[in-house]
């Protein structure tokens, strides 16, 4: 294993710098600290003399260029990495390190110890035995979804500016903003990228290797219902908390996040708020298979449709649009895109971990704009919480992988 001497604080100093993205914002980025990060990852870029770097003007993508270094032509490799993190406070970030962990003791991640990472509930502790833990305080998330990844990436290129002998072609760099409130890749230039393929690295633990997503829609629904004095309120009252009820009881009951698995898809009624007078709910719809989905969407329709005919006027508003669908569409038609991963990995002696994610990522928007990008491991688990944490060996193994990619990709 190579070591990256910067690695660490790198990862720290980037995990420490706020940029929540907000879903409720119209700019691009979303928040301004993006920006700032952005112009900081920029800066540093230069620092490393990597070609082009820049902001794009229009997605807020940083970007560069590591040129090649051979006489050969060889297919251009990108990777990719998100720099916002998710719903969930990351204001003061304070990431402990725990050194030699021992893979078998709980970790107390604030002073009080109101907060434990336990072996009973996050049991795959127990493979972490003897390397270095980065956690939360227990205040925060950490936000190695995915700080990670951009401290890999950024890594990676640092070592390649400072080892000239190793051979490779022309490698592009993108860390974008947002891909927490799912816009970040939707205005994603595979142009101005300028590579055959590319490899989000925002996975989760040693070995991920994501080309299957799921196929994702959001239903946003409002209901105006007709507030009465109880007294008087027999065929006139009409209570929009309880349609809310009862538009979530026509779904089928076992197709939620908690009791599906593997491939099964769900609905997730993730915001209901109101009165009587009035009530707003929030739905994301998730299945891998396509038909599946577009059945699940059209379900929702029909229950909504099917109520609102009950009434004088149409009590039910539904605005439903899809957000991104399953990359293996397009990745399998450029398995050689994978393959190049795993060997990567098995070379490393590390075991690829293939499965259908239950969730998506920039490359399933970015594989669809025309450009085949599959997932790789950056390390976090518990992501989106206060219990994250990530291995630095396991980070420096993802470098060697990145590494290890373009080592393959410069011999083909």
């Amino acid at each position: 294993m190579r070591k990256y001497e910067n690695l660490l604080p790198r990862f720290i100093s980037y995990a420490k710098t706020e940029t929540r993205s907000d879903e409720n914002s119209k700019t691009i980025p979303s928040v301004e600290t993006e920006t700032e990060f952005a112009k900081q990852l920029v800066s540093e870029l230069n620092d490393l003399n990597l070609k082009n770097a820049r902001i794009h003007p229009t997605n807020g993508y940083v970007l560069a260029t590591i040129p090649s270094n051979i006489n050969n032509e060889v297919p251009s490799i990108g990777f990719i990495a998100h720099i916002d993190t998710a719903d969930f406070n990351a204001h003061n970030i304070q990431p402990q390190i725990v050194e030699n962990y021992d893979g078998k003791s709980d970790i107390k991640l604030d002073r009080d110890g109101k907060y434990v990472l336990t072996i009973s509930d996050f049991p795959a502790l127990k493979k972490y035995n003897g390397q270095t833990l980065i956690t939360t305080n227990g205040e925060t998330l950490l936000g190695a979804d995915d700080k990670s990844g951009v401290a890999e990436i950024m890594s990676m290129a640092e070592y390649l500016q400072n080892h000239p002998e190793v051979k490779h072609g022309k490698i592009q760099v993108g860390f974008g903003p947002d891909e927490e409130i799912g816009t970040g890749a939707d205005h994603f230039d595979v142009a101005d990228f300028d590579a055959d393929f590319a490899y989000t690295v925002d996975g989760g633990p040693l070995g991920e290797l994501e080309y299957e997503t799921f196929n994702a829609a959001q239903a946003t629904i409002s209901i105006q219902g007709k507030d009465v004095h109880t007294a008087t309120a027999k065929g006139v009252m009409v209570n929009a908390l309880q349609l809310a009820i009862d538009i979530n009881n026509q779904l089928p009951e076992n197709d939620r996040p908690e009791l599906t698995e593997g491939r099964e898809g769900f609905y997730h009624l993730d915001h209901l708020t109101g009165t009587v007078d009035h009530a707003e709910m929030n739905y994301i719809i998730r299945d891998h298979d396509q038909h599946i989905f577009n059945q699940r969407k059209a379900n929702l329709k029909n229950i909504i449709n099917q109520m609102n005919s009950n009434y004088d006027i149409p009590r039910i508003t539904l605005n439903m649009h899809d957000q991104y669908y399953n990359m293996r569409e397009v990745i399998e038609n450029h398995m050689d895109v994978v393959e190049i991963a795993k060997q990567a990995m098995k070379q490393l002696g590390i075991s690829p971990v293939i499965y259908p994610v239950r969730g998506g990522t920039d490359g399933s928007k970015i594989s669809f704009l025309g450009l085949p990008t599959p997932n790789l491991f950056a390390g976090p688990e518990n992501m989106h919480s206060r219990y994250e944490f990530v291995s630095l060996q396991v980070m420096e193994q993802a470098v060697d992988v990145l590494l290890e990619i373009i080592g393959i990709n410069s011999n083909q």
